[in-house]
């Protein structure tokens, strides 16, 4: 696919082919969503806490007698049935966080930008020349790429200290260097406004990571078939 280049100013400077199955040949919604949940669950602070009938204060002694009043049988004010009292099942902190594996992350970050690539979500720019921290130059220049009222991405190739602080005023937009990327950040915003060397940053990492796994898989190949042929797998001098 062919994507348009802009500058600062919005005005058209060229043109980027990429296809989006050099970074995934497929997408898989499952693992998206999977990495998406644990990425949330991570956030959760998990430092809620209430109180059980234990900890309310209060008499433990019983409200009226068991008989003969009318009303239902009842026991002690701190009961977790009665307003006031405490928390039948109460709520302690508790960590939410858990891990997937590194390399199933990696390839939902590559799946989750070539899933963008494919609906026409992302807006490739020169450069974004920025020297000092300017607010009012960042909010132009969404203005002028059409992305004034949507939420946003800018990933630079690095980090840059004036960049990240002109946009980190404006409501709704975010700023990650592309090594920072994952597939929550790049999934959530509307639109992704990357520079032509980040997204070159993105493929070059994508097909070094590409390699060892595509030998793997060939040197599998050669055992099952070693395998079928009824010989021995070849080994190498460390005997794996």
């Amino acid at each position: 696919m062919n994507l348009a280049v802009y500058d600062m100013s919005g005005k058209k400077v060229g043109s980027y082919d990429i296809d989006p199955a050099e970074l995934a040949p497929s997408v898989s919604k499952q693992l998206l969503h999977d990495a998406v949940v644990m990425y949330q669950a991570n956030q959760r602070q998990g430092t809620m806490r209430t109180k059980t009938r234990g900890e309310v204060a209060g008499s433990t002694k019983k409200l009226y007698r068991q008989k003969g009043t009318g009303n239902a049988r009842a026991g002690g004010r701190r009961s977790g049935t009665r307003r006031g009292g405490g928390h039948i099942f109460a709520k302690r902190p508790r960590d939410f966080g858990w891990r997937m594996p590194r390399k199933a992350l990696q390839t939902a970050t590559r799946m989750a930008l070539a899933a963008r690539l494919a609906d026409d979500e992302v807006k490739l720019v020169d450069r974004l020349p920025l020297p000092s921290p300017k607010t009012a130059e960042a909010a132009k220049f969404l203005g002028a790429l059409g992305l004034g009222e949507q939420t946003v991405l800018v990933a630079p190739e690095k980090h840059d200290d004036a960049l990240w602080k002109s946009f980190r005023n404006i409501d709704g937009v975010s700023v990650a260097p592309v090594a920072d990327l994952n597939a929550w950040s790049i999934l959530r915003p509307r639109t992704i406004v990357m520079t032509t060397a980040a997204i070159d940053a993105f493929r070059a990492t994508a097909k070094a990571r590409a390699k060892p796994a595509a030998a793997g898989a060939k040197k599998s190949s050669a055992r099952s078939a070693a395998r079928r042929r009824g010989a021995a797998p070849a080994r190498n001098k460390k005997g794996t």
